[in-house]
């Protein structure tokens, strides 16, 4: 009887050590699914299987969570997260803000911001939330005045003054490194700008201050975020481990840790 205890015993004791919990996560390739990478070891220490699961596009993921198809997701910024909410009815939540990429204006036919000529085209992304920030950094850099109450969510038709008379073409976020070839400038998401060998430091012809509110956060469907595998991950990727690595990686400031 006691062989046979002490048998039950052992094969709970190895069940546990093996039992995981799965954690699906969603997130675009560069930095958020590198960074995710980078702490699955982390996890698994703590008996979490992490799933990283990669989205091209912003809709997806935001899907996936709110149907319940994976877990979190970690690719977006808090204006569009609320945008996202608003417009669609879903019901996501931050669970911790991580990083900002600021965004930046390039060009591959002009060297510097003085060199944009009249009626030259510029590509922005056609996400509302997307689509402002970068109105708001044409703004910032003097190329266009938007309408006082234009927000965060501008578009060309919030364009009071346009002295070069610009032409905008409104481009999915995941495009615009594509069609730097066929305009004169295009706002760029680091997200994107990253993979595409793009430094707003070294390339950008202007970028976004580091006062920036579009932090990049970790997000879960309401309800999920004190979670313990959540609050774990949130841990996870707020270590010191991720913060040298983005340091490391990212030396010109395409990735700005807010922890």
């Amino acid at each position: 009887m006691k062989k046979i205890i002490a048998l039950v015993s052992a094969v709970l004791a190895a069940a546990s050590v093996y039992a995981q919990t799965t954690l699906k996560v969603g997130a675009t390739p560069e930095p958020h699914a590198e960074i995710l990478n980078l702490v699955k070891e982390d996890l698994a220490a703590k008996g979490i299987d992490l799933q990283v699961v990669e989205f091209t596009d912003y809709v997806t993921p935001n899907d996936a969570v709110e149907a319940g198809d994976i877990d979190a997701n970690y690719f977006q910024h808090i204006p569009y997260l609320e945008s996202f909410n608003k417009e669609k009815g879903y019901h996501l939540v931050n669970a911790a803000g991580i990083h900002v990429e600021p965004v930046a204006l390039y060009s591959n036919k002009i060297k510097k911001l003085a060199d944009l000529k009249k009626k030259a085209t510029i590509a922005i992304p056609n996400d509302p939330t997307n689509e402002g920030r970068a109105l708001l950094l044409l703004q910032e850099a003097g190329l266009i005045t938007l309408k006082k109450d234009a927000g965060i969510e501008a578009t060309p038709f919030d364009i009071a003054k346009n002295p070069k008379k610009l032409k905008f073409k409104e481009i999915e976020a995941a495009s615009l490194p594509r069609v730097l070839d066929d305009v004169d400038a295009a706002v760029i998401n680091g997200n994107y700008a990253i993979p595409a060998g793009l430094s707003a430091k070294k390339d950008g012809l202007f970028v976004e201050g580091s006062s920036s509110p579009y932090v990049n956060v970790i997000a879960v469907k309401a309800g999920n975020e004190n979670k313990e595998e959540i609050k774990a991950l949130v841990e996870a990727v707020k270590s010191e481990k991720v913060k040298n690595y983005i340091a490391e990686r990212y030396p010109n400031g395409e990735v700005v840790v807010v922890y």
